[in-house]
C-alpha cells in the first residue's frame, strides 16, 4: 500500500517538475478561488455584523418590546443657539407622526414647529410667524432602527472609527437615495453619531427613562451653521396623555 502511495506522489512530482506551467496554472486557479471566498464570506460577516450592531443598540437601549410599547415623548430642556441665546424648549412627540416644538420667548410660548396629522407647519422667522408648508415631510415616531428591514433599508457595517475619545463601529442605512451614517460606542452601542446629507448630530449624556435610555444632550450642526444648536434636556416623559388639541396650530 505504501510502495503504491509513494508511486502516485513521486508520479504527482515528476509531472509537476516536467511540466512547470501545470502547477503554476493551478496556483493561479487557486488564488482566484480564495479570492472569491474572501470576498463573499467578508460580505457576509459586514452584513450580519450590521444587523447585529443595531439589533444590539436596540437591546442595550431598552429592547424592542419597550420601544414599541412607547406612544409619546415630552422632552423639556432648554435649546443653545450660536454662544449665548438660549431658550426654554418643550417637544411633543406622539404616535404615528404628530410634533410639535414649543420655545418660550419673552415668557411666551411660541410653536415654530410641527404636524398635526395632515398638515406640516414651520416658523417663517422673515415673516415672524408660524405658516403651513404642503411639502412638509413628517418623521416617524421610532427610529429608523426599529423594523429597518420592513422599512426597507439597506444596512451595511463600515468598520471602526475614533469620535474624540470613543471608538465606534460604523453602520450606513440606505433607502433609495438617502443614505444615513450612524455611529455607536464599541462598548454600550449607545448612539454617538449621527450623518445625514445637511446634518451632523452628537448624542451624549444618556440617562434612563422608565425601561429606555435616553440621550440628555443633543448638538446639530451643519456646513452652512445657520442651524447650529445644542439642545440640553432635563425632564423626559414617556406615554403621557397629552390634550386634544396639544398638536394644534
Amino acid at each position: 500500500m505504501m510502495s503504491v502511495l509513494y508511486f502516485q506522489i513521486a508520479s504527482f512530482s515528476n509531472s509537476i517538475l516536467k511540466k512547470p506551467y501545470i502547477w503554476h496554472d493551478k496556483m493561479k486557479l487557486m488564488k482566484k478561488l480564495l479570492l472569491v471566498f474572501i470576498l463573499i464570506f467578508s460580505h457576509s460577516v459586514f452584513a450580519q455584523t450590521a444587523k447585529e450592531i443595531i439589533d444590539k443598540n436596540i437591546e442595550m437601549s431598552g429592547g424592542l418590546t419597550n420601544w414599541k410599547l412607547l406612544n409619546s415623548v415630552l422632552l423639556q430642556g432648554k435649546v443653545i443657539l450660536g454662544i449665548k441665546d438660549e431658550y426654554p424648549i418643550k417637544i411633543y412627540q406622539q404616535r404615528p407622526n404628530l410634533t410639535k416644538t414649543v420655545i418660550t420667548i419673552g415668557g411666551k410660548d411660541t410653536a415654530i414647529e410641527g404636524y398635526d396629522g395632515t398638515k406640516g407647519y414651520a416658523m417663517n422667522y422673515a415673516a415672524n410667524k408660524v405658516q403651513e408648508y404642503p411639502d412638509y415631510s413628517p418623521e416617524s415616531f421610532d427610529n429608523d432602527f426599529i423594523d429597518w428591514e420592513s422599512k426597507g433599508f439597506d444596512a451595511k457595517y463600515l468598520g471602526k472609527e475614533k469620535i474624540g475619545n470613543i471608538y465606534c463601529h460604523k453602520v450606513e442605512l440606505t433607502k433609495n437615495v438617502n443614505v444615513n451614517v450612524y455611529y455607536f460606542d464599541a462598548k454600550s452601542y449607545m448612539l454617538i453619531k449621527e450623518v445625514k446629507k445637511d446634518e451632523t448630530l452628537l448624542y451624549s449624556d444618556y440617562k434612563k427613562v422608565g425601561n429606555l435610555l435616553l440621550p440628555f444632550r443633543i448638538e446639530s450642526s451643519s456646513a452652512k451653521k445657520d442651524g447650529d444648536y445644542v439642545m440640553l434636556i432635563n425632564r423626559v416623559d414617556v406615554n403621557k396623555v397629552f390634550p386634544a388639541n396639544t398638536f394644534k396650530f
